[in-house]
């Protein structure tokens, strides 16, 4: 039965709420049954309790989440009920495992076995696999999963995230909602199943790829603190393809309730950033060499390293006894008729560029007739993974292709291209690397792709097959690769030549080149990416993200949480714990009681919203600040970095209210005084030099503007493309700081903002400024509310929190900074948007206007 906390969720999805029906076979939850699980167990730091009293020895836990398990199942076949489990060594979960070392941690893995279990035999299976596995499947409804994963996964998700878009209903992957209903759907069974063995407040979780991108989200909704990380196989598409999908923004604030995110190369995560700036509105930073999202108060940590492969097991197969036969086959088969094998492995799909690498096998053998007849194209061909139209076609074009290229090129004896469709095992796999001259992948968009690295790590052997191979075991070993630009192994791998798959020519002409090399250089190539490939593997890779994950899981506890919003737009909060919101109640009681009051108000962003189109205030906001003003307690104060002539003429109405302009270098404490500037009057001849940059970028950036004012000059960029608006505004800002060295002015950055200021102006000195004048009339506050939205704010609040100790404000004075959304700040308070401001100030002022009546009566 679906838990009514998370049917939110799936009516989101779908519209309405669905019926899944009953879900069978729950697993024990392990934190309740522990002896049980343990009956077998004579060694008790084996049990996977989380409670401590349970184990002599405490382990980080890690819950490792993907579509499939690390497991192998088939029936008895000797007739009698029940199943066989062992592990699926080839497995990347498993490998992670290994990689960790078991002293490191204990996993357990969540996922879906491959063979469907009936529901009468889910509970046995279950106990078995968690006893013996430290598995916990996941059974889909046959039905269910096949939506989930041949319809949405692999018939919408993965052809997009592959750069292929629906643009005809015979190309398929139109987005269909039931689809995603189903996809939700099986995220929140993989989110029901952690819940039965996680152990929240001290379990890592680690979800793989882009089958479960929603399922951070479940987690997050019923453990906010949980330690989420997830990684992304595939690739992430440019901002361009991905905003085609129609749940684009629900697939990406899913995400962003993760920890840390992962992805194989920077172009990946420069996509996903680009998108959440787009879609969201988000901005990224660098600090001490890690990315970070600010994402409510939470920071998500952005991952960048491509996985590598299982050493150890790979080097075990090249030891075997029927790697060194099926090797000593190949140099028959193949060398010792004088020919020199060219391998290609791939599954059979649209992407992995099989048809693209034959026909560059075609034209260089028309083009350099003098290698037909040594030179053969082995393609291994696995299994498509996916089903479809695509895979027929891919199959269809291949044979035809392979079978032309035979019939031009072949002769009694010789065929340029060996297709091997059926299923290898690994160890013959392996054994083509050894006797492979030259490895040609020709993906036109793969995530990773780790044939690269077995092949560099086969190439290197071992002193066994050297002796198969008739080599001394002190001979330089060499390789050669021909690899993708659109792989996310390439960048890694910088002693391969890289081609475009899609230029049949430069293929070909690699592949001539990869041949006619020298042997020394192909021992320096070799010999770079087996340094490399050995020392990031998998076990490197896993670490490596398992400590940044523990990283920026460090400060969850000192962190007050509680989740906002609605359906898979829910997300999480999470702030210091002096941090919180201003309520109306506690701050109209601390106004009454108040007998001297300092209110200082922002306007842009914060009277204002930033997306107003009219900046000018509303009468409404008029009356409140003059309600405000009459109050012969109050001291009202707007402090903005707009102009004094604008904010003159704006607030003419309002006789008593005084004004901080340009970041508070003109002051005035009403309208009828005369301005004053809070510091010396500077020479702004500096505007000579930083303009002519400014208008430079500004014909260079379409929707950008310049703003003269009196003292600074700002660079907006509000209406230009966000991520090109970003760039130019770091260039432009280290550009004037460069040309201005030696001026008496600042360069900041702001929303959307380059400003450049004289030295020494802020809107603390308006704080400070007013503070003093109020104590100098024997008006010293004990009431101080002070509101701001931007960085230019934060002066504000840690002036006014540097002088609470000071005689500029009463002893025992309730004082309020408060910023605009829940963000880091100076400040101790918070309210949501402009519209709880204007909200607060009316309440404000209508204390005022009761307590004045009974005067005037």
């Amino acid at each position: 039965m679906v838990s009514k906390s998370y049917s939110n969720l799936l009516e989101l999805a779908s519209g309405e709420a669905p019926s899944l029906g009953r879900i069978s076979g729950r697993i024990p939850r392990i934190m309740t049954v522990s002896g049980l699980i343990s009956e077998n167990d004579e060694d008790p730091s084996e049990s996977v309790s989380s409670d401590p009293s349970s184990s002599s020895v405490q382990r980080d836990r890690i819950i490792i989440v993907a579509n499939q398990l690390p497991i192998r199942a088939q029936r008895r076949s000797d007739g009698s009920k029940g199943w066989l489990f062992n592990w699926d060594d080839t497995s990347l979960l498993l490998q992670m495992k290994d990689g960790l070392g078991d002293d490191e941690a204990e996993v357990i893995y969540v996922g879906h076995l491959k063979e469907e279990v009936h529901p009468s035999e889910q509970d046995e299976v279950s106990q078995i696999l968690l006893e013996s596995f430290r598995c916990v499947p996941t059974f889909v409804p046959p039905d269910l999963y096949t939506r989930y994963y041949h319809g949405f996964c692999k018939q919408q998700l993965w052809p997009l995230f592959h750069y292929m878009l629906p643009l005809s209903p015979d190309l398929g992957g139109r987005f269909n909602r039931s689809l995603w209903q189903a996809y939700v759907s099986v995220n929140k069974i993989f989110a029901d199943r952690i819940m039965e063995v996680i152990n929240p407040e001290d379990d890592f979780v680690w979800v793989h790829d882009y089958h479960l991108m929603v399922l951070p989200t479940f987690l997050r909704k019923r453990f906010n603190r949980v330690k989420l990380g997830f990684f992304l196989h595939s690739p992430f598409p440019s901002s361009e393809i991905y905003k085609t999908l129609p749940i684009r923004e629900e697939i990406l604030r899913a995400l962003l309730n993760s920890d840390l995110i992962g992805f194989h190369t920077f172009d990946y995560a420069r996509h996903f950033l680009s998108c959440c700036s787009r879609m969201l509105g988000l901005s990224y930073e660098s600090k001490r060499g890690y990315i970070g999202l600010e994402y409510y108060g939470r920071t998500v940590g952005i991952k960048i390293l491509p996985v590598g492969i299982h050493l150890g097991q790979l080097q075990h197969v090249l030891s075997l006894p029927e790697t060194e036969a099926k090797v000593a086959e190949l140099i028959k088969q193949f060398c010792g008729q004088g020919r020199i094998m060219i391998l290609g492995v791939d599954d059979m799909d649209i992407f992995k560029g099989i048809s693209l690498k034959l026909l560059a096998m075609e034209q260089w053998l028309t083009q350099n007739p003098e290698w037909q007849g040594k030179v053969v194209l082995v393609q291994i061909a696995n299994p498509a993974r996916g089903r479809g139209k695509d895979v027929k076609e891919v199959q269809a074009e291949t044979h035809s292709t392979v079978k032309r290229i035979n019939e031009t090129f072949g002769k009694p004896g010789y065929e340029p291209v060996v297709l091997i469709s059926e299923p290898l095992k690994f160890y013959e796999r392996i054994a083509y690397y050894v006797v492979a001259e030259c490895c040609l992948v020709t993906a036109v968009r793969d995530g990773m792709n780790l044939i690269p690295y077995e092949y560099v790590i086969s190439r290197q052997g071992n002193e066994k097959l050297d002796q198969v191979l008739g080599l001394k075991s002190c001979t330089p070993k060499k390789s050669m690769l021909v690899v993708s630009e659109f792989i996310g192994c390439s960048p890694s791998l910088s002693g391969a030549i890289r081609v475009n798959p899609w230029n049949i020519d430069a293929v070909a002409e690699a592949m001539d080149c990869a041949l006619e090399m020298a042997d020394s250089e192909k021992q320096l190539r070799h010999d770079k990416h087996y340094k490399y490939v050995s020392t990031h593997h998998v076990g490197y890779w896993a670490q490596s993200f398992l400590s940044d994950l523990e990283r920026t899981c460090r400060d969850h506890v000192r962190r007050r949480c509680w989740g906002i919003g609605f359906g898979l737009g829910f997300r999480v909060v999470a702030l210091d714990p002096s941090f919180r919101k201003l309520l109306m109640e506690n701050i109209v009681s601390a106004y009454r009681r108040a007998t001297t009051r300092a209110i200082l108000l922002d306007y842009d962003g914060t009277l204002m919203p930033q997306c107003s189109i009219d900046k000018s205030p509303s009468s409404k906001s008029i009356d409140i600040l003059n309600s405000l003003c009459r109050d012969k307690n109050n001291m009202v104060f707007i402090v903005s970095a707009r102009s004094r002539e604008k904010l003159s003429e704006w607030f003419s109405p309002c006789e008593k209210l005084g004004i901080g302009a340009e970041h508070g270098y003109f002051l005035r404490t009403k309208r009828d005084a005369e301005w004053e500037a809070c510091l010396p009057i500077t020479d702004c001849s500096w505007k000579q030099i930083a303009e002519p940059v400014m208008r430079l970028y500004t014909e260079a950036t379409d929707g950008s503007t310049i703003e003269d004012k009196e003292t600074t000059l700002l660079w907006c960029y509000e209406d230009a493309d966000p991520d090109f608006g970003s760039c130019q505004a770091k260039e432009l800002l280290d550009h004037l700081e460069s040309v201005l060295a030696n001026e008496p002015v600042t360069v900041k950055s702001g929303q959307n903002t380059v400003e450049v200021k004289p030295q020494g102006v802020s809107k603390g000195i308006v704080a400070k400024r007013l503070l003093s004048t109020m104590q100098a009339r024997g008006m010293t506050p004990d009431f101080v509310l002070c509101i701001g939205d931007d960085r230019s704010d934060e002066d504000m609040f840690e002036a006014i929190s540097s002088a609470m100790t000071g005689p500029s404000i009463a002893p025992g004075a309730e004082v309020f900074a408060c910023t605009v959304g829940r963000k880091p700040s100076k400040a101790k308070y918070y309210l949501d948007d402009t519209a709880e401001i204007v909200r607060l100030m009316q309440g404000l002022a209508s204390v005022s206007d009761q307590m004045l009546l009974p005067a005037q009566d």
